[in-house]
This record gives structure tokens, C-alpha cells and sequence, in this order.
């Protein structure tokens, strides 16, 4: 299946803004969306990914869980890796994850009947996900999560905890033991520490979950031991030298009677009708208990079938946690700011009359795009309900109309970027509105510049995107020209960056200087300008002159080129804030030569190939090269308007695709001499 730019964009975009959200929530614990958002973007994503498996890297949230450790604190990997839970939202969910259960274990019988499979319930309560590793019962080692593979070394912490034994109970526990749990802050310490926060002047912790991350991770123990935290037990990891029971409430009874406290909610039911019983329950019971849950977990209670059901790439198939459900509240719109995403993407932010539900304090709400606002009938001034989705982000679900004074006003996207005042674009057609001035703004600095120094770019090798963070964070680097004027001390005086590493570093960015115009042009990061667009604008057009000077109408005229990406180029070079740094560039030492417009790159153009297999002479990299030289366009599949496929060895299911479409094929030695007839 073809993958369109604005698809590999959309997939892009999500794993950058996951990623960000990741850090922000596990590393730095100061989250910068509620859960539920998280969750609809990592739904999307999933759902792309789906459609389009080529598309998924060994980078993408969804195969990995989290994100990485603190540097303050030593490293722990885990021995074995601390997975997270799938998330159920309805009874629906549940039904189905009941019967995966029951298909993979083959509990049904010939009627379609599925055996009542038996599940222990727990609260999910809203904490830090911690290892402790116990040898000869002695408390050797705590652990964060981290990214489920490595954690962060906080024994000297989790000592201070009273609910943490700091040597097992009894002489029949395994002579290695890995308890896992969540450490939370009670409701009762979480108000007495904002209450002190607030009388010291201090900025108050947004909810309990943030003061448990914040207090687990200080680096003097002694403010973790004043801050009351406490642990609940919810499983084990290793275990050696001994056993524990043949199921996971009995081996949880067996660790709390070594000293560890459980969850005293927790109870075992049978089939879906009693863990919605459970559910509904604990749903009723959770504003009268002494902690923070955002949600219920139900395991099979078999650890036999919990072996026997495994695990997919981030979650055990045995387990899923089903969230509580939104809760809403009235408030008002005091009005409406407008914030700048690291694509450009132009957000508009609700500040809200603040509201206590779901538990937090609410005073700002995301509206998503204008369309949204449309959507919505929403003016500052009105009367809303928000809803915090998923228990977490708060959204504007309705406006109460009646209650709409004549003093309400109309949300208007700004004209110009509240950042870096470059024209805002709205193309038609598409809900969300973007900053043009790519090169320049601030909010889009650090992407602009990880695209600029990326491989099929300007190919900075060694300017690696955290390099990048920590350029940009430095204040060293503004802009994509700013790389140019770095001087070795700059670059050495970074962390982990030693003079030699500097030196290289400058002797890439010297390399770079000498370029082509395609990949100059690609490395600007015009919005829907690819690799192979750049390519065609160089052919087409010559010079970056005349690619500036371009009107929509010849642009147009390009093979490839619609309106609206001939819209996005005219709008990126009609910024002076992007010619400034252009010329900064080229002053800087930035040089290619210009493309001779002939008849030989214009010889292919309309035509597209698709190269498979292995070839001997060349690489498919190389013969790419020559195929995009001469105006032709290459794709990754076969399809109707494919007009060649090249074959080399072994070739699989796109040559026998383009069999079966009639589509003509080449050897390797048929194309090579295709490509000598066109030479000079």
C-alpha cells in the first residue's frame, strides 16, 4: 500500500508530540497533557500503524513503554522488563479482552460458550511504578520503571518508607525476590504537604501522583522520609530459590504476610458480569478512600494461564486496567489564548474560571483547532461543562446557550504567530492552522534544526537530536544558521561533549557547507516539500533564485505539485524571517551549484519506478539516484500507475504484483543500459 507524505507526516508528528509527552510525564514528572489525551493520540497512532506497518519504527511510542531515566540518578535494568497495562474504557472493552482470554487459553466449547475465567481485582491506584529486589529477605535494591527496561536507582529513598520492609517477615520466602507495587502519597499527606507549600509561598503540586514522583525522586532522602509516602504490592518479577502459589491473589497474600502491604480492596471474581460488579463498586466506594485511584486492574487470577497467555511487545495479554470514566463540572470561559506546537501547529488554549473536578483543580482547557471552537459554538464568555476525559485532561464537552450573556466574544485565530509574528496559514481544506515561519520561530527551533542536520538533509553526521536539545536549551544555537558559528569551546563546554567530539562535530558542519540544491531545499523544512519534491523544484527550476521567485501558477505547472503544496512553498519564501536566515546560510559558507535545466532531467518526469530485489552493480540507493536525475519519480510499491519495475535478484511480491498488473520490468543489465541511453 503507498504511503502519501501527509501520512508519513501525520505518523511523524504523532511520535514526536508522544515522545515529548512521554518525557515530560515519566522523566521530568510535570505532565504536559492529561492521560486521556495521551491515550487518543497513542489510539491514532496505533491506528496508522496498523493501516500501514511500514510506517513503524523502533522508536514509536507503541513499541516501547515510557520514556528514559533521570541522569541524577544511577541506572537499573531490570531483569525483567516492567511492562504497562492496555486500557479498557467500557464494558465493551472488557467483553473483548474476556474473550482473547478465553480463545488463546481455547476455553470455549462447541456452542461458543466461553468458561467463566477467574480475575482478581485491584484499585488501580494513581502512583509510581517501583521494583524492590530482596535477597536472603534483606531490602537490597529500588527501582523506578523508567522505560521498562531501565530505571532509577532510589534505594536510599524507598528505605525511608515505613510500608516498605526493610527485611522480610518469616524464613520461607525465595532466597531472590522482585516485588513490584506503586508508591502514591495518601490524600491526607498530599493536603498537609500543599497546606505547608502554600504558607512557605511555594508553588502547590498539581495532584498527589506529581507529589509522590517529586518526592520519590529528591536526591536528600530525609525530605522523602517527611513526606509519607507509602507503598502497595501488586506482583512480583524474579523470583529464584523458592516459589511462591499457583495463583496471583494467594501469592500476594503470601507477601504480605512477609511484610508488604497490600491492597485491601482486592478481592477474585468470575467472568465479566462480576468484575463490572467489582467495577461499579469501587467506582461508587472511590471518593471515600484514603488515596487517589483513576481506575480498576483485572488479572487472571492463574498464573499457570497467565504463563500460558504471554505477553504482545508492551503489555501482558493477561491484564488490562479499565478506567474510570469522565467527570464534569460547570465553569466559564475567561478567554482564549493561542500556542504554537514544534510543527508550527497554531492550538487554541480555553482559560477557564478555575474548577475542582475529577480531583485536580481545572483552569485551562485544549480546544483542539478552529473547527473544533466551530464545532462547539463556543465564545469567551460562555458557560461550559468540562469533562475530564479518561479522569485526566480536561475538554469542553457543551456550551450552555442559556446561560450566554451579551457580553460573549468570537474566537478568532490570530493573523500573525504569538511567538514569532510570521504570518498564520490556514490551508482549506485542513483543521489545523500553522506558523509559516518554519526557519524562525521559536516554538518550531529544535525540529527545524534535527531536519536540517538530518541525513537526506544538509547530513550533519554527529548532531544528533539530544546534541540538538542541548544546543538549543544552551542558548548556543537560535537557528539553523546559528550551527555555522559554533565555536569548539561552545561544543565542548556541553555535557559528555570532549574536545575531540567537538572537533569532529565542526569538521561535519565545514563537510556540510558544500551541498546541492535539492537537498538544500529539502533541508529548509517547507511544509509538504519531501526529498523527492525538492528534487523536482531544483530540476524544474535551476536556481534558489528562481525557486523563490516562483508563483503559485508555475509551480503548478511542475508535475507533483498541487495547490496547496505550491500554496506552502510561495508562503515559506514570502517570509522575510526565513530569507533572513537563508542568506544567513548562504553568508555562513552554505554552497551548492545550480542545476542545469535540460532535456535529460526533465526525461522521465511523470513516470514512475519501483526498484526491488538485490542488484550486483549498484545499490538501489545509487540506482535511485539515477532514476530521480532524469524527473523520474520512485515509489515503494506497486501500483496501476507504476510504469517500470526494476528487478534484481531475489525478488518478491512486487515483481510478481507487476506481473500480474502487466507492468513492465527490467533487469538489472536491461537497466543499466535504459540509464546509459540518456548520457550526454
Amino acid at each position: 500500500m503507498s504511503v502519501s507524505e501527509e501520512i508519513t507526516l501525520n505518523v511523524e508528528t504523532l511520535c514526536n508530540e508522544l515522545n515529548k509527552h512521554n518525557y515530560s510525564y515519566y522523566v521530568l514528572d510535570n505532565p504536559s497533557i492529561p492521560d486521556a489525551e495521551y491515550d487518543r493520540l497513542l489510539l491514532s497512532l496505533k491506528k496508522l500503524e496498523t493501516e500501514y506497518p511500514s510506517l513503524i519504527t523502533p522508536e514509536s511510542p507503541t513499541q516501547r513503554v515510557g520514556g528514559e531515566p533521570l541522569a541524577g540518578f544511577t541506572q537499573v535494568s531490570h531483569e525483567l522488563p516492567m511492562l504497562s497495562l492496555d486500557n479498557a474504557f467500557n464494558e465493551e472493552d472488557m467483553i473483548d479482552f474476556n474473550r482473547r482470554v478465553a480463545d488463546r487459553l481455547k476455553l470455549a466449547d462447541k456452542d461458543g460458550e466461553y468458561e467463566n475465567v477467574e480475575y482478581a481485582c485491584e484499585p488501580k491506584l494513581d502512583g509510581i511504578a517501583v521494583s524492590l529486589l530482596y535477597e536472603d529477605g534483606i531490602l537490597i535494591r529500588g527501582a523506578t520503571r523508567g522505560d521498562g527496561q531501565t530505571g532509577e536507582n532510589i534505594t536510599e529513598n524507598v528505605r525511608t518508607i515505613n510500608s516498605i520492609p526493610l527485611k522480610l517477615l518469616g524464613n520461607d520466602f525465595p532466597k531472590r525476590l522482585e516485588v513490584r507495587g506503586e508508591i502514591y502519597m495518601p490524600k491526607s499527606a498530599f493536603d498537609a504537604l500543599n497546606t505547608e507549600a502554600e504558607r512557605l509561598g511555594n508553588k502547590p503540586f498539581v495532584n498527589p501522583r506529581n507529589a509522590a514522583a517529586g518526592s520519590l525522586r529528591q536526591l536528600d532522602p530525609k525530605i522523602t522520609a517527611s513526606r509519607n509516602l507509602e507503598m502497595c504490592c501488586y506482583s512480583v518479577g524474579i523470583v529464584e530459590g523458592g516459589a511462591l502459589a499457583n495463583t496471583h491473589e494467594t501469592s500476594l497474600r503470601k507477601l504480605n504476610g512477609w511484610g508488604l502491604r497490600i491492597n485491601a480492596e482486592m478481592q477474585v471474581v468470575k467472568g465479566i458480569p462480576g468484575c463490572m460488579k467489582y467495577y461499579n463498586f469501587m467506582a461508587d466506594k472511590r471518593n471515600t478512600l484514603p488515596y487517589e485511584i483513576d481506575g480498576i486492574v483485572f488479572k487472571v487470577n492463574d498464573l499457570d494461564r497467565q504463563v500460558r497467555l504471554g505477553f504482545v511487545s508492551k503489555a501482558p495479554r493477561w491484564a488490562i486496567a479499565h478506567k474510570f470514566p469522565a467527570q464534569e463540572e460547570l465553569t466559564k470561559v475567561l478567554d482564549v489564548d493561542f500556542q504554537v506546537g514544534r510543527t508550527g501547529a497554531v492550538t487554541p488554549v480555553a482559560r477557564l474560571a478555575p474548577v475542582f473536578v475529577g480531583g485536580v483543580t481545572v483552569s485551562n482547557a485544549t480546544l483542539h483547532n478552529m473547527d473544533e471552537i466551530k464545532r462547539l459554538g463556543v465564545m469567551i464568555g460562555d458557560a461550559v461543562i468540562i469533562r475530564r476525559a479518561g479522569d485526566v485532561i480536561p475538554q469542553i464537552v457543551k456550551v450552555i446557550e442559556e446561560k450566554r450573556t451579551g457580553d460573549v466574544k468570537s474566537i478568532l485565530i490570530p493573523s500573525h504567530c504569538p511567538v514569532c509574528d510570521s504570518e498564520v496559514l490556514q490551508v482549506e481544506g485542513e483543521a489545523v492552522a500553522r506558523c509559516s515561519g518554519g526557519l524562525f520561530c521559536g516554538a518550531q527551533r529544535k525540529e527545524a534544526i534535527k531536519h536540517f542536520a538530518s541525513r537526506k538533509a544538509m547530513d550533519i553526521d554527529g548532531l544528533g537530536d539530544k546534541l540538538v536539545e542541548a544546543l538549543v536549551d544552551s542558548g548556543d544555537v537560535e537557528t539553523v544558521a546559528g550551527l555555522f558559528t559554533l565555536t569548539k569551546d561552545q561544543v565542548s563546554g556541553l555535557e559528555r561533549m570532549a574536545d575531540k567530539s567537538a572537533e569532529n562535530l565542526l569538521r561535519s558542519l565545514e563537510n556540510a557547507k558544500e551541498t546541492t540544491l535539492a537537498r538544500f531545499v529539502y533541508s529548509l523544512g517547507i511544509r509538504e516539500v519531501g526529498e523527492t519534491t525538492a528534487r523536482t523544484l531544483a530540476n524544474a527550476f535551476g536556481s534558489l533564485a528562481n525557486i523563490k521567485m516562483a508563483s503559485v501558477e508555475s509551480l503548478l505547472e511542475v508535475p507533483d505539485i498541487g495547490p496547496i503544496m505550491a500554496n506552502h512553498i510561495v508562503s515559506f519564501f514570502e517570509q522575510s524571517h526565513n530569507n533572513e536566515i537563508i542568506d544567513q546560510l548562504i553568508e555562513a559558507g552554505v554552497h551548492w551549484p545550480d542545476v542545469e535545466i535540460d532535456k535529460k532531467s526533465q526525461a522521465l518526469q511523470g513516470k514512475t519506478f519501483v526498484i526491488t530485489g538485490t542488484l550486483s552493480d549498484m545499490t538501489r540507493e545509487e540506482a535511485k539516484e539515477q532514476l530521480l536525475a532524469l524527473g523520474a519519480k520512485v515509489s515503494g510499491s506497486v501500483s496501476k500507475k507504476t510504469h517500470c519495475v526494476i528487478a534484481g535478484e531475489a525478488a518478491g511480491s512486487k515483481l510478481k504484483k507487476a506481473e500480474d498488473l502487466g507492468i513492465k520490468v527490467m533487469n538489472e543489465k536491461g537497466f543499466i543500459t535504459f540509464i546509459s541511453s540518456f548520457a550526454l
